[in-house]
């Protein structure tokens, strides 16, 4: 794997672990009524995915045009990472107007 790839795929687990954090916090967050401040964590979360997600899109780029060397289990762990952050989101969301609704 070549060194330009690794740092892409660390570069890209590096955001979307930092997003999913913000996300599983933000559930945290209103859970106790704090609501202002998990809709924060949720932004914040949004923009660390943007930059995650940027970071594979290059890469799928400069893949599909020949320029990265083998991608192995390291990419399929950044892909898998930028997913479940994805996932969270979501999920975040949810707990977030779930709990707006309870209190």
């Amino acid at each position: 794997m070549s060194e330009e790839l690794e740092l892409a795929c660390f570069n890209i687990i590096t955001h979307v672990g930092t997003a999913r954090s913000n996300y599983i916090g933000a559930i945290q967050l209103a859970k106790e009524g704090k609501f202002d401040e998990a809709e924060n964590l949720i932004a914040e979360g949004e923009k660390e995915f943007v930059e995650g997600h940027h970071a594979h899109a290059d890469m799928l780029t400069k893949e599909a045009n020949g320029e990265l060397g083998n991608a192995g289990v390291l990419l399929i762990h950044a892909e898998d990472q930028l997913m479940s952050a994805e996932a969270f989101k979501i999920i975040a969301e949810e707990f977030i107007d779930l709990y707006k609704k309870i209190a």
